[in-house]
């Protein structure tokens, strides 16, 4: 069963954590000095926070998959979609270790479609260094 994603950037984590603490009414399952994440069951919703000094809000929604083939078949479908796809196979962004695929949407809001392989300690380092794709500029970080 898929899971739907939201990440989104803000400038002040604690008091974002608290104020989605209050929303949801659970703590975080992860909480580390730049991301917080709840894996929520109602809604069935994998909603992260990022602090950032640039641009706040909605930074890409996704859909998570609990297995390397239900992600195929999202990838698929993607792909039937004529929108242009970005894979990253082996990624390590937001404290976990995936296999990723990225689209834009017609009016450019980014997707993300993704399987978590496992949590990791560090945030990552994983940069697009693409100049073709739309969905990134160069150096771009993962989320």
């Amino acid at each position: 069963m898929k899971r739907f994603h939201v990440n989104v950037t803000v400038g002040n984590l604690e008091r974002s954590i608290d104020f989605y603490r209050t929303l949801f009414g659970v703590e975080p399952m992860l909480v580390k000095e730049d991301y917080a994440k709840w894996m929520l069951d109602d809604p069935r919703v994998n909603f992260a926070i990022s602090q950032s000094k640039g641009a706040r809000g909605v930074n890409h929604v996704g859909l998570q998959a609990d297995t390397v083939e239900e992600l195929g078949d999202i990838q698929e479908r993607l792909r039937e979609a004529r929108e242009t796809t970005l894979d990253q196979p082996d990624a390590r962004c937001c404290y976990a270790h995936s296999t990723k695929t990225w689209v834009q949407d017609p009016d450019e809001l980014r997707w993300e479609t993704f399987v978590t392989h496992e949590q990791t300690v560090d945030f990552g380092d994983d940069v697009v260094t693409t100049e073709t794709e739309p969905l990134y500029t160069k150096k771009t970080r993962c989320c």
